[in-house]
């Protein structure tokens, strides 16, 4: 997925450590999407005091909307995008060969390392009713000028959650969760989970109290307490206009739900380096960001072409009069 917007004011002054539990609401925002149709996104991360959950950097969702998908071919360095899809199909092309067809149930994760380019298509030559979450996951320095790599998931581990009342299960997209783990590749310590809780369900949620952990709503209603048994002042209602930060140091939180929800988590180790993240880029220093904008524009072979594609693409946006810098967090 491409951006057109830079977001250059998260990255301000001012840092702070993980250092205990959080039940913060941080409000979506809506941004536009670049390709021939336009359009709207609701953006949970960056935050502007909240650039990472783990080595999550970056959480789109485009929809549920009725729309044609025309993102043309754009590049990225330096992460991992992960599609999920909610609804909808989408044709996913990129420059290392692979094209197919993102779908409901299949992870999609394509890996830039030092850099590719993709591009995305809904199937036909209608509106499609597409929903779905688009996730970056910013590479430490081990891989992230490593080669490039796409990979898609069919079978993915479900966990069945320990349940009060009702029933839940976890789809591990990605990384771990209690004693599940996705095929996918991972990079850092990490966890990304579409958990699916009937109605009626009260269940408990296993996390790594070493990790930070945040929620996002998909659809139904959910309630998330501290575990066991939640008190008034460690309670948070989710809802599909905000993000719900938990900080660290808990081992489990308790969701419980009256008609059934469906509820994204993400989660890791607190990523190691502070980023420079800017377009499509996540790098460590505003030279690198400029190489790579130079790069694109210059159609250079690091980004490659993208497969059935002609000298249609993205041109990257101007660079800010300033010198971008290390996104830090201030929660």
């Amino acid at each position: 997925m491409t951006r057109l917007d830079a977001d250059e004011a998260v990255a301000e002054e001012g840092a702070a450590d993980c250092d205990g539990p959080r039940l913060l609401q941080l409000e979506l925002r809506d941004v536009p999407l670049g390709g021939i149709r336009a359009m709207q996104v609701s953006r949970a991360l960056p935050q502007r005091d909240l650039p990472l959950v783990g080595a999550w950097c970056f959480l789109d969702r485009f929809g549920p909307q009725r729309t044609m998908m025309r993102v043309e071919p754009h590049p990225h360095i330096g992460l991992q995008t992960v599609t999920w899809p909610i609804s909808g199909e989408v044709r996913h092309r990129d420059s290392g060969g692979s094209d197919v067809i993102v779908r409901r149930g299949v992870l999609n994760l394509m890996t830039a390392g030092a850099g590719i380019s993709h591009s995305e298509y809904s199937v036909g030559e209608t509106d499609v009713e597409l929903d779905a979450l688009q996730l970056w996951v910013a590479l430490p320095e081990s891989s992230r000028f490593g080669e490039a790599s796409f990979e898609q998931h069919a079978d993915l581990p479900v966990l069945d959650l320990p349940a009060a009342a009702g029933s839940a299960q976890a789809t591990v997209v990605l990384g771990t969760l209690g004693e599940a783990s996705s095929p996918a590749t991972a990079h850092t310590p990490i966890v990304g989970a579409e958990l699916e809780l009937a109605p009626g369900a009260d269940v408990l949620v296993p996390l790594d109290e070493a990790w930070e952990h945040a929620l996002l709503l998909i659809d139904g209603d959910a309630t998330v307490s501290a575990a066991p048994g939640g008190d008034a002042h460690d309670t948070a209602e989710l809802d599909t206009n905000h993000l719900l930060y938990l900080g660290t140091h808990r081992d489990a939180i308790t969701l419980r739900t009256d008609s059934g929800a469906r509820v994204f988590l993400l989660g890791g180790e607190p990523f190691s380096d502070e980023i420079v993240m800017w377009w499509n880029f996540v790098g460590r220093s505003h030279d690198e960001i400029v190489a790579a904008r130079e790069d694109w524009e210059n159609s250079t072979a690091r980004f490659g072409h993208v497969i059935d594609h002609g000298p249609e693409r993205i041109p990257a946006p101007p660079l800010p009069g300033v010198r971008l810098t290390r996104r830090r967090r201030r929660l």
